[in-house]
C-alpha cells in the first residue's frame, strides 16, 4: 500500500483519508453485491463515487460521509436497490460501523440496464 500526503499535481497514492473512503466503498460493495446475488439479479457492474466532509479542527475526522451507487444491472429494479445499499452500509458495513458514531453517512442509488459512458475515475 502506497500513502501519499503531496497536493495533486505530484500525488501518485491516496492519503489514509482517501483510504478510509475506498474502505467504506469496497465494504458495502462486496456485501451489495453478495445480496444482489442470492437474490438471483445480474450485476454486470456497480460504481461507487465517495466524498467526505472534514472536521475543521485537528484530528479532522469526517463528519459526513456522502456514497453514489451506480449498479449496471438488466433485471434489477432501483427499489431493490435501495433496500439492498440500506442493508449493505447500515448493517453490514463493519467500515461504515467503525465511524457512524462520528460521521454522518448518506448514500444515493441508481441503475443502469446498459453500461454506457461510464469511468470509475468520473
Amino acid at each position: 500500500m502506497k500513502i501519499d500526503m503531496r497536493s495533486a499535481p505530484e500525488k501518485s497514492g491516496h492519503s489514509p483519508m482517501e483510504l478510509l473512503l475506498s474502505a467504506i466503498s469496497a465494504c458495502a460493495a462486496v456485501d451489495i453485491v453478495e445480496i444482489l446475488k442470492k437474490k438471483r439479479k445480474t450485476v454486470e457492474d456497480l460504481i461507487i463515487s465517495a466524498e467526505g466532509d472534514r472536521n475543521a479542527e485537528p484530528p479532522r475526522y469526517y463528519t459526513a460521509v456522502r456514497l453514489h451507487f451506480t449498479l449496471v444491472s438488466p433485471d434489477t429494479d432501483a427499489e431493490t436497490l435501495k433496500k439492498v445499499v440500506a442493508l449493505g452500509v447500515d448493517k453490514y458495513c463493519s467500515v461504515a460501523s467503525s465511524i457512524n458514531k462520528t460521521t454522518n453517512i448518506s448514500y444515493t442509488t441508481e441503475v443502469l440496464r446498459e453500461k454506457v459512458g461510464l469511468n470509475a475515475n468520473s
